[in-house]
């Protein structure tokens, strides 16, 4: 099949691993620059031009940046559109990538989470404060990633102050509960169609709630619990995702899910579980793209 990458760097762990696993199993693929893609929208015949050639691809694998999901998306919705089948829709992208969307959503399919707030208005912080529970509070930016613009606040006052603060700049802001039992250790889990292929559990720096690896946390192999799993698919499927990360956090209520990534980065969990990751991800998109019916509508 001829596929394409979306990304922005083919020297990026990811994006590499991705090219040179499909190049291995006999593709004809290409790293394209999302950002560098131009389209022509017009009756009954969407167009799609990257360094000045129009482009086609049987499939394509989107691993679209935070910072430029709405554009990223358009490229996608646009291959879609083509003909082209996506690891991931334009949708479950744009879903996944609103987090507060994304947990309305996780929440109502009854996936555990931890208890979250959110809030408008500088009189109700208390108010929506109370509702989530007692202290320690964890007040988390919408728009951030990689564990910034996450903080703890020890008492009820550091957590108004905390959200008064952002409120200032015009930040959306969520609100959760701490889950004190984690001791700083969250786990991710690679979801692939209907089944988890990797997992591992990412611990903290002493001294450090977030688990992040960019803040120097450390990564391990882990074999997920039976209901671990299940909560790991259910919350990919009901973002519509077919490649997802999944973080999960082990509470005395069981697992909760913190979060769902549409573009999940592969070196980390490659390295901790040994499993290869990208040939699970181009075996699935083979087959999907082999049994794909045409008939069925496009998530956009």
């Amino acid at each position: 099949m001829k596929l394409g990458i979306l990304s922005q760097d083919v020297r990026l762990y990811s994006t590499s691993r991705l090219y040179e696993t499909a190049k291995e199993r006999g593709h004809t693929t290409e790293v394209v620059s999302y950002l560098r893609c131009y389209m022509n929208i017009a009756k009954a015949k969407p167009r799609i031009f990257f360094q000045g050639r129009e482009v086609n691809f049987d499939v394509v694998i989107p691993r679209i940046a935070a910072t430029w999901t709405f554009y990223g998306a358009a490229v996608v919705r646009q291959f879609e559109l083509m003909g082209s089948l996506s690891a991931n829709s334009s949708a479950s992208i744009s879903r996944s990538r609103d987090k507060l969307r994304a947990l309305q959503l996780i929440g109502n399919s009854g996936v555990e989470m931890p208890i979250t707030g959110y809030v408008h208005l500088s009189r109700d912080i208390e108010s929506v404060l109370r509702t989530v529970g007692t202290p320690p509070y964890v007040i988390k930016l919408l728009e951030g990633t990689q564990g910034r613009g996450v903080v703890l606040t020890e008492t009820m006052e550091a957590a108004i102050s905390a959200v008064e603060t952002m409120k200032k700049v015009d930040a959306n802001i969520l609100i959760q509960e701490f889950i004190s039992e984690s001791s700083g250790q969250d786990i991710r889990a690679i979801v692939v169609g209907d089944k988890v292929v990797a997992s591992m559990k990412r611990i903290a720096k002493p001294g450090e709630f977030r688990s992040n690896v960019h803040l120097g946390g450390r990564v391990e192999d882990y074999k997920l619990t039976a209901q671990e799993q299940e909560s790991a698919i259910k919350a990919a499927k009901v973002l519509g995702l077919s490649v997802a990360g999944v973080d999960l956090i082990q509470s005395n209520r069981g697992p909760l899910v913190l979060e769902v990534n549409s573009s999940p980065g592969l070196e980390g969990i490659e390295k901790a579980t040994g499993i290869d990751v990208a040939d699970e991800i181009i075996r699935y998109l083979e087959e999907q793209h082999s049994n794909r019916d045409r008939s069925k509508p496009i998530d956009i």
